[in-house]
């Protein structure tokens, strides 16, 4: 089939194992510039039950067979697949209004996202089916009865209901820690741009990376699917707040539990400091964001700059700047590469843009833009969903309602002056809970107030000066690594994060017992659980031969007063604790001069360690290092150094694995306590 015909086309959806067009021809889907309809969209008919079901029963055992290594491995090479095809992304992204810059956040950002969760996935989570949350918590005193929790995948489907702003990140941002965590998932894009989503979905499905029911799309409506949803699935929405009250208030989600993730409207906001004055670094580059955060996308982004919040004093120099910059925004059609800023994506959102200025201007003046008279270089200004940007001016701020109420989801932004960082700080707080605020300021005095003020309302603040100006992300740049939602009017939900999106999708489980049990369960030893000795050392043991629990107690060796102080002339660690055996004794901690503790380390490595070629290839690491006892001279070290965790790598020879490495006195007291990290050759040579 060939998708990109010029020929409007009826989308299909993809569900249980095949593409299926709708009963009906569907609603046309238009052309955001020419008006022209490009594709038909329908999803009648679907048994909505049943590609529940599907996802469940196919999709949800297969991706939870693999580890999460091979998940990550998955998804990197489903982004390399996806990168190569990006072209074709592109060019039917146009349809939509987005430039090819707009295009980039939205294709190539969102293929960036499910890299960047390959690549965490590889790097901080172990080759397992399951995650250790927390430490280990004693629940006796003779160590026989524990507690360990830990996070596994839900066993029903992820339903994603996503906005029509950005057809292809929004749908990865939100598949990438799914899949990751080893949950399918269904995917309802909104219609207006639905077109580029199924395309990219097409092309999913064409490469064959993904097991067979991990991925569904639904284009249409989503019928009673949200009737069959039951208390191991989780749906997340991003949109408007009135539908997502209404989606967060339906029957089976609240009967069954069903966790529920909303994104919706936002007010964010961008404070310019007092020390930015006209003339500053910072003015200018507050400047350059407000009218970026208002031409990217034409505005149709969650996180765009709604409220300009700036000083009363430089109230005017800001708003003749940002309009004199905005005025020199070429508007018309995305495929014309002179192209700035392209139409909104429908006649239907410019016309809901209009009346959401009209509602603004019960409080503000426009003061740069016309709405009612698109000015295009290319593009049917009629026909094409055309709005030129339009910035406001609220004169008095703390007794206006409509600016802090009133989301205009297009190029809107309105200018209201402060005196005060507190006043600067209550303005932003008006908007009742925002994905982000900026602060752009030199002055860390005032950084420290206005972003302390600000953070319980927002999910992300971002500060912006002269040092970060070349490197930063900018004001609306949601990251794979930072959270990404908002409390109060913004949904009150969280998505991205890094690994805090992923466990967005796993149940948290508290599993006691016998610390052998816990072992056993998590596949990590435990203080008190079974070990066995050695009868070779384990550091030549490969991957293939070590088990959890190996051991290994090690000869002693005595400190003497020589070695602490050799080590301190050898290392010039010379402190008095080491050195000063009155200053010492003054100590509340000591009783005498003491072993350094690195000393302790070190003789700890050297009894514990083999020294031949083996399959031990490398130390990398030493985790949570703690110094339990003094050593005065004249005490006898040993230690217990136990097999505690193995993680194979994919697609390599090695693994990693971690030792539990306890090291006492002649008196059995724990001197030092930490985990040794090593890399270990899969198999001998």
């Amino acid at each position: 089939m060939n998708v990109m015909a010029n020929r409007p086309r009826r989308l299909e959806s993809y569900v249980g194992g095949a593409w299926v067009a709708g009963a009906k021809e569907g609603v046309p889907l238009l052309d955001a510039s020419t008006g022209e309809p490009v594709a038909f969209i329908d999803s009648s008919g679907i048994d909505f039950k049943a590609i529940l079901a599907h996802g469940r029963e196919k999709g949800g055992p297969a991706l939870r067979r693999m580890s999460f290594h091979e998940r990550a491995a998955m998804l990197k090479a489903l982004g390399q697949a996806l990168m190569e095809r990006k072209e074709e992304f592109y060019a039917l992204s146009t349809a939509t209004g987005a430039t090819r810059a707009d295009s980039w956040v939205d294709i190539e950002g969102g293929i960036g996202t499910l890299l960047s969760y390959a690549s965490k996935g590889r790097r901080e989570l172990p080759n397992t089916r399951v995650l250790l949350d927390g430490d280990v918590e004693p629940l006796s005193k003779d160590n026989t009865f524990a507690a360990q929790h830990i996070l596994s995948p839900l066993q029903g489907v992820a339903v994603h209901i996503n906005a029509f702003n950005f057809p292809c990140w929004g749908m990865l941002e939100k598949l990438a820690p799914t899949l990751l965590a080893g949950v399918p998932a269904i995917v309802k894009p909104a219609s207006q741009t639905a077109y580029l989503t199924e395309l990219m979905v097409r092309r999913i499905i064409e490469t064959g990376i993904l097991p067979e029911g991990a991925l569904q799309l639904v284009c249409g409506s989503v019928g009673d699917l949200l009737d069959h949803v039951e208390g191991q699935d989780a749906v997340t929405f991003t949109g408007s707040a009135a539908t997502g009250r209404r989606l967060k208030t339906h029957k089976a989600i609240i009967e069954n539990s069903v966790r529920f993730t909303m994104e919706a409207d936002s007010l964010n906001a961008a404070v310019l400091g007092l020390d930015a004055a006209p003339g500053t670094e910072e003015f200018d580059l507050f400047v350059k964001e407000v009218a970026r955060e208002m031409t990217v996308k034409a505005g149709q982004k969650c996180t765009a700059i709604r409220r300009v919040i700036a000083p009363r004093a430089y109230s005017e120099a800001l708003i003749e700047s940002l309009g004199a910059r905005l005025g020199k925004t070429a508007i018309g059609n995305p495929a014309n590469e002179a192209v700035r800023m392209g139409p909104l994506a429908s006649l239907d959102q410019r016309e809901e843009v209009r009346a959401r200025i009209r509602d603004l201007s019960a409080d503000a003046e426009i003061v740069a833009g016309n709405p009612d008279n698109p000015s295009v270089q290319s593009g049917d200004a009629v026909a094409g969903a055309f709005l030129n940007p339009v910035l406001l001016y609220c004169d008095r701020p703390g007794s206006a309602r409509a600016v802090h109420d009133v989301e205009a989801f297009g190029p809107v932004s309105t200018v209201m002056p402060y005196d005060t960082a507190e006043e600067a700080v209550d303005l932003a707080r008006r908007g009742k809970g925002s994905l982000v605020a900026s602060v752009f300021t030199n002055d860390p005095a005032f950084a420290e107030e206005v972003v302390l003020g600000l953070a319980p309302f927002h999910g992300r603040v971002m500060i912006g000066n002269r040092v970060s100006a070349k490197s930063s992300t900018g004001h609306g740049s949601p990251l794979p690594g930072l959270v990404h939602g908002g409390p109060g009017r913004a949904g009150g939900g969280e998505e991205l994060g890094g690994m805090r999106g992923v466990k967005h999708y796993m149940q948290r489980t508290a599993i006691q017992g016998a610390p052998t049990m816990l072992s056993a369960v998590t596949g990590r030893w435990l203080p008190g659980a079974e070990a066995r000795a050695a009868g070779e050392h384990p550091f030549r043991k490969s991957l293939a031969e070590l088990k959890i629990g190996d051991q290994l107690i090690t000869a002693t060796r005595t400190v003497t007063l020589d070695d602490i102080e050799h080590f301190a002339h050898f290392t010039g660690d010379t402190f008095y604790a080491h050195m000063d055996e009155e200053a010492a004794k003054a100590n509340p901690f000591f009783d005498g001069r003491v072993a350094h503790g690195y000393l302790i380390v070190s003789f700890a490595a050297g009894l514990f360690v083999d020294p031949a070629p083996g399959p031990v290839l490398a130390n990398y690491g030493v985790d949570n290092l703690r110094f339990l006892t003094p050593v005065n001279p004249g005490d006898t070290l040993q230690v217990q150094l136990t097999c505690k965790e193995i993680n194979p790598r994919a697609n390599a020879e090695h693994g990693e694995v971690r030792w539990d490495c306890q090291v006492t006195n002649q008196l059995g007291a724990a001197v030092a306590q930490y985990d040794v990290l090593t890399m270990v050759a899969k198999t001998r040579e």
